[in-house]
Parts: structure tokens; sequence; C-alpha cells
């Protein structure tokens, strides 16, 4: 999985820019708010979801442009595209050679998964985080996630509605939580196997200067369909109360320990943290090469900023085992000295930037 060419127009800051990525690394440089990270969040884009920021679409259209926007990829003789019209700001456009296609279609052709100054916080913030980047690591492996996950989000809101309302009708809550049962049995399932795998494979990696990630997931018996929908109706009365769904695979959460001492995340430095983010992305990329066939695109904004010279050069030796195609970006040209001379280094200057493949 690697791009052969990206495409924005009116995306962000960027005007008009055209990216021919080459090589493994792709390596975006240049000053605060040139825009390096905004072209990661375009290749973001490319894989259901709300892309690394979770912005509104609104946000993404460039100031003073025609209010949409536009970002296509090329991958090997496909093409991807996804868009927004000035006519409809909050309704996203989904086209894959050619045709118009639903935006989980996406999952079946790349695997992309990134790392973001943001997400240093993982371990610190709400379960929520926790679990959007999980199932993030899940739709890698598991392209069918994405649906079976929109789907049952969309009944869940159903439900809390007829819960908030206080409405009683029986046969109505029965047919929901039978829909919502079917993908709720689905979801944890596969969040409980992508762990299972991913411990795997990290008791398996080489020693390295990165710390190993000891993985579990919150509530990680699979319960069949039935129990699921029989829980919820035992439930109604409580529920109602509340105005929602209190339990479900919407609040599972990824619980993550240091191999070393046995402490929880939350607990450990923030360069611990840090290094046990850098090992769960690296052993992923080669889980979804072994089972998938083809390395993830990987895309770490900042990521070498706080790393010494010496684990700068471990993180790249090992991202350069991967496989994966990384897009990787930083204030300073020098801080990817040890990444390679065969990495393609873009500086970006401004939203004037026309062409930015042709520049290094």
């Amino acid at each position: 999985m690697a791009l052969d060419r990206l495409d924005l127009t009116d995306f962000r800051n960027h005007a008009a820019l055209s990216v021919r990525p080459q090589g493994r690394f792709i390596i975006l440089h240049g000053s605060n708010g040139a825009g390096k990270t905004n072209i990661l969040e375009a290749v973001s884009l490319m894989v259901p979801g709300r892309g690394l920021r979770r912005a509104n679409l609104h946000e993404m259209a460039r100031q003073g442009g025609s209010g949409g926007f536009a970002v296509s990829a090329r991958l090997g003789e496909s093409n991807l595209g996804t868009a927004v019209s000035a006519e409809a700001p909050g309704r996203r456009i989904v086209h894959i050679n050619g045709a118009n296609a639903a935006i989980n279609d996406l999952a079946e052709w790349l695997s992309i998964l990134w790392l973001t100054p943001a997400m240093d916080r993982l371990f610190m913030d709400g379960a929520g985080a926790r679990r959007r980047f999980l199932d993030r690591l899940v739709l890698a492996l598991e392209p069918a996630h994405a649906l079976n996950s929109s789907r049952y989000e969309n009944a869940l809101r159903q439900r809390n509605r007829m819960l908030s309302e206080g409405q009683g009708d029986t046969a109505w809550f029965e047919a929901i939580e039978a829909s919502m049962a079917q993908y709720a049995a689905a979801i944890i399932a596969s969040r409980s196997r992508t762990v299972a795998q991913l411990s795997e494979r990290i008791a398996a990696m080489p020693p390295s200067p990165f710390a190993k990630p000891l993985l579990s997931l919150e509530d990680a018996a699979v319960p069949d369909a039935e129990a699921l929908a029989a829980g919820w109706r035992a439930n109604r009365g409580r529920e109602r109360a509340a105005g929602r769904t209190l339990t479900g695979p919407h609040r599972n959460d990824l619980l993550v320990r240091h191999d070393g001492h046995g402490q929880p995340a939350a607990s450990c430095s923030t360069g611990e943290q840090k290094a046990l983010l850098l090992s769960l992305i690296l052993a992923h990329a080669a889980l979804v090469a072994e089972l998938r066939s083809a390395p993830p695109i990987l895309l770490l904004d900042e990521v070498a900023a706080h790393l010494d010279p010496g684990r700068r050069t471990a993180l790249f030796e090992r991202l350069h085992d991967t496989g994966s195609q990384v897009w990787m970006t930083g204030t300073e040209e020098a801080l990817f000295d040890s990444a390679g001379s065969d990495a393609l280094r873009l500086h970006i200057a401004d939203s004037a930037l026309g062409d930015a493949g042709a520049m290094r």
C-alpha cells in the first residue's frame, strides 16, 4: 500500500498542491504553519473516518476558496478521491476509479495509521480516545469493521433517543436491540482478535530502545448477540432513567501497561508513553503487512522532535523494516539526517506551493 500521487485542491491552506511520492520515506519539513500537517490530514481522509484531526468538513475548506475541497490519490492503477462541494458543505463525497462509493469502501483499498502530538496524551485522556485509536488498528486489519461500527452507532443513536424521550414501544426496542446486538458482537470480537494478535506480535519483537506495551481489552469476553440483546432488555428501566445506553462496545477501553515495570501507561513518564505508542505502531504495521499482504501507510507528525539522535536512528531503521510508506513532518530537515539518502525530502514553504513533488 503506497500512494503514487496526491493532489489537493482548496484543502486547508493549500489552493493547489501535487505530491509525487518517491522512496519509502516522504519527509515534509518547513516552518510552523506552512501546511505540513495539512498534507498528512489529506492522506488520512483516504480511509473511513474524520481524519487525523477529527475536524468538521467545513474546517478543511480553504479560507477564501471555493467553499469546498477535493483530495485525490493514485494507488497503482487505481484512483481514490474524496471531496466536499460548496453547495453541500456537510456531505463528504467519495469516488473510487471514477465511480461514486461509500466512505466505508475506502477501507478495502488502504490501511493508514497515524501519530500526532495530540496523541501524546492518549493514555491520559478518556476511554473514547483509546477506543478510536483501537478501532483504527482494527480497521487496518478488518475492513468490515467500518460498516459494523457505523451501523451499530446508528442503531445506538436511535435507542438513546427513545430512552431519553421515555418511549415504551417494546416491539420497537426489541427490533433496535437485535440490530445493535448483531453489530456489537462483531465489533467486540474484532477488537478482541486485534488485541490478541497485536500482543503476540509485540511479544515477538526484538529488543529496542522503545518499551513494549502489554495490551488488554476491558470487558474482553465476547458475548453472543442474544446475550447482548437480553442485557439491554433487562436494563431498559435503568437506562431510561439515565437517558442513554450504559453498556456495549461504545464503553470498551484499551488498557496498556509497560512491559518493563508493569505500570499502567497513564502512570508512565511522557517519554515512556511516547515509546509505548511507537512500539504499538511498529508492531501493528508488521501485523498488517503479514495479514493483508501489504504494509499500511504511516503518517507521523513531528515524530522526531523529542527523540535523541540514537532513538531517531533506531526509529527510522524500524520504520524501514516495516516496508510501509511513511510520511513524516518536522520543522528542521536535520532531524531526518539518519533517515537515509533515498528519502524524498520536500520543503513546504507556503500555501502557494504548486508542485511539492518536484522539490527536494
